[in-house]
């Protein structure tokens, strides 16, 4: 039986996408793409294969994780001859220090990733739970497993430091960095800039990060320890005075799970507002909670290009990716207008457009939108490592 097609699984924390590549010597090449969205009604499996849209109805519980896969993949299974499987492969958010590459799974490696799950709470499990149960499903096809966190073990130590006790560091309390497989695709991208063109990403989507890349690599990053760390996000505070858990942890009694929900499922854009996480949403609404919300996000936003422009020692251009860097113009103006005194100068029309290029011939500073494609990553590396092609 001939064995060439790939899947791939990038688990979020309430939806997984999945992606259908045909395995050729080229490379991956893509067939379908879908997903399974936990808070959808009616509640379904969604693919698109060559421009039409199907649907495979779930009824199973969404809190059964194993039931849910077994119905989507019944039906899955008269879309796609799935004994021809030659690997699937899963996005893990993070790898810490163990893992600067992807991995073939193991029980090893599952207990690794495992030991991890503290660190990336909101995705970690989700990512353990669909390892677990297609290991059950089909226990003769290798998974592989493709980190967050490896693009940027390129950043220099000085990046990745807190400036806390040193030994903590030798224990692995330093800067990770995430959203590594976009970044790793975004630097693929850019074939018409410089070799050594110093590049901020900003991967802009419910969470969001931001990427210095000189030269393809990653040299340093707005997430660190963790995914809270950075520019705010839909629901998760970003960069926060140490001093306030201190404070609400001690003199207003909270407990560490209190804080953990807080920062992680009640701030960032639906804390400032008050009353919504989306930025389409907040866009729109008329309230001025909602247009605080998105000018600090915008503010923000601005400020760590700065800041990483100057781990570079410059910059040559911006890129806009992920679901709000991609699809809302307005943010990416908004961010362009603050750093107007940067050398950045957008160009209304192409930016209305949605075009490759949105800033203007004399722009100092290129301002670029690239569609991101963390799942084309997955496939190439579950090939390399899970079949060594």
């Amino acid at each position: 039986m001939t064995r060439d097609l790939i899947l791939t699984f990038n688990a979020g924390s309430s939806t997984i996408k999945l992606g259908f590549y045909a395995l050729e010597i080229a490379g991956p090449r893509p067939l379908a793409s879908g997903v399974i969205d936990f808070r959808d009604e009616p509640f379904a499996v969604r693919l698109k294969r060559e421009g039409e849209m199907l649907s495979g109805p779930i009824s199973a519980d969404p809190g059964d994780l194993t039931a849910v896969l077994n119905q989507a993949f019944a039906w899955l299974a008269g879309q796609f001859d799935l004994s021809r499987l030659a690997v699937i492969g899963h996005r893990v958010v993070h790898g810490g220090d163990v893992f600067k590459g992807p991995a073939r799974i193991t029980d090893r490696v599952i207990a690794q990733i495992d030991a991890l799950a503290r660190l990336a709470p909101l995705h970690q499990p989700q990512s353990l739970a669909l390892i677990r149960v297609m290991r059950a499903l089909y226990p003769d096809v290798p998974q592989t497993a493709s980190f967050d966190t490896a693009f940027h073990a390129t950043s220099p130590p000085l990046m990745r430091r807190f400036a806390i006790p040193r030994a903590l560091y030798d224990q692995g309390i330093k800067r990770y960095g995430f959203h590594g497989l976009s970044y790793r695709y975004i630097a693929g991208q850019l074939g018409d800039l410089a070799p050594d063109a110093k590049v901020v990403a900003a991967h802009l989507g419910s969470g969001a990060s931001l990427c210095a890349i000189r030269g393809g690599e990653s040299i340093d990053s707005s997430m660190g320890f963790s995914t809270l760390d950075g520019i705010p996000m839909a629901t998760r505070s970003g960069a926060l005075d140490p001093g306030v858990i201190l404070h609400l942890m001690g003199e207003m009694g909270h407990s560490l799970k209190q804080v953990e929900t807080m920062l992680y499922r009640e701030s960032g854009l639906l804390g400032v507002s008050g009353f919504e996480a989306d930025s389409r949403e907040l866009m729109a609404s008329p309230r001025p909670e909602a247009a605080e919300a998105i000018d600090l996000f915008c503010l923000r936003i601005a400020g760590e290009v700065a800041r990483l422009a100057a781990s570079m020692g410059g910059i040559d251009a911006i890129v806009f990716t992920a679901g709000i860097g991609e699809h809302q113009p307005g943010i990416r103006a908004r961010v362009a207008a603050r750093l107007a005194w940067l050398g950045a100068d957008l160009d209304p029309k192409a930016n209305a457009a949605g075009l490759r290029r949105i800033s203007t011939a004399t722009s100092r500073v290129k301002l670029l939108v690239i569609p991101t494609d963390e799942e084309s990553i997955i496939a190439r590396e579950a090939a390399s490592e899970g079949t060594g092609t």
